[in-house]
């Protein structure tokens, strides 16, 4: 019913196969590693939707095309998170430009971030940024985010904070940008929203995961009124080891596979 559900939503919108793309073709037309992360990356657009994370169409994930082309994957500017597929996402160069044909246009403003990240850190695999409504919230707040969760000490181990200039469209605002972020994982956009980035789709999600825990936990702690308890500076200090140890790096690579599961239970489609 959910699969149904979803093609009657693309259908009123006005796309329909063809507009997404024949995914037979653009997988002819792209080595394996490409496909798998472009099926990597449209899941991460639906498991984004899913969580309630996305603003309609006006936030942003890219990933890099493996081959050291600086290439890159990003969603077609127009559809809803949970109608991304795999063919659909729209391959471009580090200044914006198609470099395979696609009906679809990108984000301008997307695009601003995504590409003076990606330029700037090789590492960079994944960038992925969104508007939730607990990050802006915490954003919003002089002293950002807290040490109240467990959660906030992976958070905190490598968070840097970017000051809100409007707009993304301004390319000047790219070196400060990058500056703000330096070698960190998670950059907390002031007024904006949230980002992560890793060395992989599936870290760059987790990251997200717990980015956006930790600002809703902050909210409803600090809604209950009582006094806070802070975890200690040592704690946070240890953190990354702490995870590291726990979950094989990251943790993104243990989390995912049931994260597909779970998208396979519901759509599909999004292999397409």
């Amino acid at each position: 019913a959910l699969v149904g559900e979803r093609r009657s939503r693309v259908a009123l919108c006005g796309h329909n196969d063809s507009d997404n793309g024949d995914s037979m073709d653009v997988r002819s037309q792209v080595t394996a590693d490409e496909w798998e992360t472009r099926v990597n990356l449209a899941a991460t657009y639906r498991l984004v939707a899913q969580f309630g994370w996305s603003d309609l169409i006006f936030t942003h994930i890219s990933a890099r095309v493996p081959g050291g082309s600086h290439h890159f994957l990003i969603n077609p500017y127009g559809l809803l998170f949970d109608e991304v597929t795999a063919s659909s996402l729209v391959k471009i160069d580090l200044d914006g430009n198609k470099v395979m044909d696609s009906p679809h246009d990108i984000n301008p403003a997307g695009f601003t971030i995504h590409s003076a990240i990606h330029a700037a850190r090789d590492d960079a695999q994944c960038v992925l940024h969104v508007h939730s409504v607990n990050g802006i919230a915490v954003s919003a707040q002089r002293d950002g985010v807290l040490p109240l969760s467990q959660q906030s000490i992976f958070v905190l181990a490598s968070l840097g904070y970017h000051d809100y200039e409007g707009v993304a469209l301004n390319a000047e605002e790219k070196p400060r940008l990058v500056a703000n972020l330096g070698n960190k994982h998670f950059l907390m956009l002031r007024n904006h929203g949230l980002l992560t980035v890793a060395n992989s789709i599936p870290d760059a999600f987790l990251y997200m995961y717990l980015f956006e825990t930790t600002c809703m936990i902050q909210v409803r702690a600090q809604a209950g009124g009582g006094e806070l308890t802070q975890v200690p500076q040592s704690i946070i200090d240890g953190a990354m080891a702490q995870a590291a140890a726990v979950t094989r790096g990251a943790g993104g690579q243990l989390a995912w596979p049931g994260l597909l599961r779970r998208l396979d239970r519901i759509d599909p489609s999004y292999k397409d």
